[in-house]
């Protein structure tokens, strides 16, 4: 086992540890009070309105995802901007067809309607009309 990874496996087994200590404490310690009315769901404090099994569109589920990739391939840029004085010409213009993907991407997922929150129009393809 190399020297150079004892600290991380060092850092690493204090924080299993004291994660460890932490559920064992609480669960030794904490009180065990339940029943019907704690466990019911609620919403900042406040009984829930209508049933929480309501159908939501997938919509909405498709836009997020798109969200989270594109939030994943910008983070990807941070790294670049640390190091680009030292990657010279060849970094700047591998990041720019990555940036031009991305772009490209980005296009396509516009031209089809996926980022479009109105139902009728996202069923159909994201066609006019």
């Amino acid at each position: 086992m190399p020297v150079d990874h004892l600290p991380v496996l060092l850092a690493l087994g204090v924080a299993l540890g004291l994660g460890g200590v932490i559920l064992l404490m609480s669960s030794m310690i904490g009180s065990r009070s339940g029943g019907r009315i704690k466990l019911s769901p609620y919403e900042s404090g406040e009984p829930l309105l209508d049933s929480s099994r309501k159908r939501i569109s997938i919509i909405f589920f498709l836009i997020a995802i798109d969200f989270v990739i594109f939030d994943v391939e910008a983070a990807f840029l941070y790294p670049w901007v640390l190091v680009m004085r030292e990657g010279g010409w060849p970094l700047f213009w591998a990041v720019q067809v990555f940036i031009f993907l991305i772009l490209v991407g980005f296009l396509y997922i516009w031209r089809k309607g996926g980022l479009d929150l109105n139902v009728k129009r996202a069923a159909q393809g994201g066609k006019d009309g």
